[in-house]
């Protein structure tokens, strides 16, 4: 990776839900997967600093959704991960998971605990 490629903690999260959220990832439903899984709660100022810190990595893409169904609905700006943005998931995980390796830590990585 080069330099300022590494995933912070959070910028895990994000992805993580962008991931899981597919086409319905906005930052409020990103915030509130992050809520539900990883039991962290976060400004929406959070989210949206950390999208725009990913976009400029170029690991998400923005685009909008048509206007909400209802008087005055707006559209949202939905987010994707790109191909580079899996990669480096890809690579940060994997990264963390050999540094928990072998830790007895009272749990195995991916059971739910």
């Amino acid at each position: 990776m080069t330099r300022g490629a590494n995933l912070g903690e959070f910028e895990i999260h994000v992805l993580a839900a962008l991931e899981r959220l597919g086409d319905d990832a906005y930052a409020v439903s990103v915030r509130d997967e992050i809520a539900a899984r990883a039991g962290r709660r976060a400004s929406i100022g959070a989210v949206y600093a950390t999208l725009g810190r990913l976009a400029e990595k170029g690991y998400v893409v923005f685009w909008f959704s048509d206007p909400l169904p209802v008087r005055g609905g707006r559209p949202r700006k939905h987010a994707r991960v790109t191909p580079a943005g899996r990669r480096a998931l890809r690579s940060a995980s994997q990264a963390l998971a050999r540094m928990l390796d072998g830790l007895a830590l009272g749990f195995t990585p991916g059971d739910g605990r």
